[in-house]
């Protein structure tokens, strides 16, 4: 009997696009195009919000989902996965605007996109797996808590003069200002999550945050005193800035390692988490090192344009696979989607209420906070129990950086231990 050679494995830097253009069909690219263009009407606000929360201009939000989606469809390594600025980041990019102003945050981006870029070629994705499940949970759950408590002020509409950054300041600074509080902001942001939450259970199909956020805008319009988008920032720019490098000095990339390291850190682990619950959703199988890759690449994109940190943004994937994405292509259609929406629809943009942006991203924690995961938790074994909440502690009340390498730290110590009494 002639031996049947095995077929020549797939090379694990391959963009998973090369892969599936072989037999693309018609009915393939309506499929994509569709869900590309519901994606994008997803993140069009979300991205938006995102930015501002960051510190960064609404425009900066766009820019990054435009620029660094593109090339993670392009190159990345899973058929499904929509990159963009994310909740995750909002906590380390505020912080890092803080500290080294947002020229800093660039710089920030540009570097975290070199160690991604590396860590990709060195084929260091599947080092992943070493970082405990509970860790990220914890952290997940505490930076959703921060999002949510940067939001309290423009959702009630308070004056406050100075709003601290670290958590346990920040509470008493707005409570002291909750006399200024606005029952039009209040009525307006409480109208954008009610109306997210009825259309995400009724209509599941429909691009629930972009109807919310301009219905809520309108009903803004007719109140007293509802902050807007332009009102606050401008006129919305209407075209991608031009491509330049930013400040790569040794005492600048000195300053800013730290940060670009955690950067690189997260966008690794929620780009893979994204791709992982994108197999799931699909009974596909992406490739974690073209994934990093790309990863990497897309920060180094975004920077070059004034874009924000980016990875693989999980309810933006999974919507793209619910609304019938099948392959890269609807990445693309959606990072394209939102070039034009910005060229043609910017002015409009401005007149969204900052009430129903802080709405959406309440919504946005909470969700990130998979709430109806909890009675799940309780049922875990006590270390880890211990580990999510020393995590979301730590993530609150201390410093992201500190409790991901505390909690990281720990988790391996436990598993080390763990198998030596297993062998003994």
């Amino acid at each position: 009997m002639t031996d049947v050679p095995n077929p020549a494995p797939i090379p694990v830097l391959k963009p998973k696009l090369l892969t599936m253009l072989h037999g693309y069909t018609r009915a393939t690219a309506l499929a994509d195009l569709l869900a590309g263009l519901s994606v994008a009407m997803v993140a069009i606000p979300l991205c938006i919000a995102i930015a501002i929360a960051s510190g960064a201009r609404p425009q900066d939000g766009l820019v990054t989902a435009i620029v660094a989606g593109f090339v993670i469809s392009l190159l990345g390594g899973s058929r499904v996965q929509i990159g963009g600025p994310t909740g995750a980041f909002i906590v380390v990019v505020a912080g890092v605007v803080a500290t080294h102003g947002y020229a800093g945050l660039v710089s920030a981006t540009f570097l975290a996109g070199v160690i991604l870029a590396v860590a990709g070629v060195l084929r260091l994705g599947s080092l992943a797996r070493f970082v405990p499940e509970a860790v990220i949970t914890g952290f997940t759950i505490g930076i959703g808590i921060i999002i949510a408590t940067s939001q309290i002020k423009d959702v009630l509409g308070l004056s406050v003069t100075h709003e601290p950054a670290a958590f346990l300041k920040k509470i008493p600074a707005l409570w002291a200002a909750r006399a200024s509080l606005s029952l039009p902001a209040l009525a307006t942001g409480a109208f954008t999550i009610a109306l997210i939450v009825g259309l995400k259970r009724q209509l599941p199909r429909w691009p629930a945050l972009i109807i919310a956020i301009a219905a809520a805008s309108g009903l803004a319009a007719l109140l007293p005193g509802v902050e807007t988008l332009a009102d606050r920032f401008g006129a919305l720019d209407a075209t991608l800035p031009a491509p330049r490098l930013p400040d790569l000095s040794l005492a600048t990339l000195t300053s800013v390692a730290p940060a670009a390291f955690v950067i690189a850190f997260l966008a690794g682990i929620e780009s893979l988490l994204s791709a992982s619950v994108a197999d799931r959703m699909t009974g596909g199988r992406h490739r974690p090192n073209a994934e990093i890759l790309a990863q990497g690449v897309a920060n180094i994109a975004s920077s070059l344009f004034g874009g924000l940190p980016a990875t693989g943004a999980i309810a933006r994937t999974a919507t793209n696979v619910r609304a019938g994405g099948k392959t890269p292509v609807a990445g693309i259609v959606h990072a394209l989607t939102i070039l034009i929406v910005m060229w043609l629809a910017a002015p409009l943009a401005g007149q969204m209420a900052m009430p129903a942006l802080a709405g959406l991203l309440i919504y946005t924690a909470w969700s990130m906070m998979e709430p109806a995961h909890w009675p799940r938790l309780w049922r875990e074994p006590v270390f880890d129990r211990l580990l999510i909440g020393l995590t979301l502690a730590l993530t609150v009340m201390v410093d992201l950086t500190f409790a991901i390498g505390a909690g990281v730290a720990l988790g391996l110590v436990h598993r080390f231990a763990m198998e030596r009494s297993g062998r003994s």
